[in-house]
């Protein structure tokens, strides 16, 4: 390891950075250095301006990990290395507002209905019952189920923050299932390797093939569970500040997305042309 990116790294880790974002954050700095084969202390303004462009018309990135690339640089230069002619010069790029893809009542069902693993039927229900992120749901611990207070402890969530969601008395039995099959003492969904959590790419590939099973033509993620979670509680008639508690999410107008999703009232409200007096007019005598 360099000492230059032994310094980022320990930038980040002082900001209390997760370790995912580090990763990241480390990834994209060493690709901006690859591409212009030089340390990138010795790049600039210019250099950077040319690698965000390359990403975005060359490599095809989407704006996701545009804005990653960007922050990710940003950071470097303007912490790392105190240059704020290089971090000011970086941009924010303006990103599409794409609606997330939400899975009816009756979709999920299926979905589950789909899932012959009972780990992965566990992991997944979880999941949508908590409306959990993905790392959230597998770096769950046994002790982080209260079947007394029946709540799910969520540690160091997205931002490092804790928090406690609903232990769903249906979800409890799957759980309780599943640990007498499988006696989990650690995480309570470990992996291949002894004392470390299940990764986030079995999670995923579960998903995949649940969607598969089911026949469903939405793409599913993990994520699609937390969206749809978010989005059926708005339409039992939650309110949208106990959805942002149970999504961890810092700002409300984050939640407040799931507004444009719900559909469940929409065929109870009329149109306005229902409300006209239309007067059919008919054909011309001849």
């Amino acid at each position: 390891m360099t000492p230059l990116r032994r310094r980022m790294i320990e930038d980040m880790t002082l900001r209390n950075f997760t370790p995912g974002t580090i990763g990241v954050y480390v990834q994209c700095v060493a690709r901006f250095a690859r591409h212009f084969h030089t340390s990138p202390e010795h790049l600039g303004p210019e250099q950077v301006r040319q690698f965000l462009l390359h990403l975005l018309r060359n490599r095809g990135a989407s704006m996701s990990y545009y804005n990653q690339a960007r922050c990710a640089l940003r950071f470097f230069y303007r912490v790392t290395l105190g240059r704020n002619d290089v971090s000011a010069s970086i941009v924010p790029a303006r990103q599409p507002r794409a609606l997330p893809v939400v899975l009816s009542q009756d979709e999920v069902a299926r979905f589950f209905a789909a899932v012959r693993n009972l780990k992965h039927r566990a992991i997944l229900m979880t999941a949508y019952a908590g409306g959990l992120r993905v790392s959230e749901v597998t770096h769950l611990r046994v002790c982080d189920i209260d079947s007394q207070r029946m709540v799910i402890h969520v540690r160091q969530g997205k931002g490092q923050k804790d928090r406690y969601v609903m232990l769903s008395p249906r979800l409890l039995k799957i759980l309780r299932a599943y640990w007498k099959a499988v006696r989990p003492r650690g995480f309570l969904f470990p992996g291949a390797v002894p004392n470390q959590p299940i990764s986030t790419g079995s999670v995923r590939r579960a998903c995949y093939r649940a969607r598969e099973a089911a026949g469903l033509d939405k793409r599913i993620v993990l994520h699609t569970l937390r969206h749809s979670f978010a989005t059926h509680l708005l339409e039992a008639g939650t309110d949208l500040r106990t959805i942002q508690v149970l999504l961890g999410h810092r700002s409300f107008s984050t939640t407040a997305q799931y507004v444009h999703v719900a559909t469940a009232s929409l065929p109870s409200i009329m149109s306005p042309l229902d409300h006209l007096n239309l007067r059919q007019r008919g054909g011309r005598r001849s």
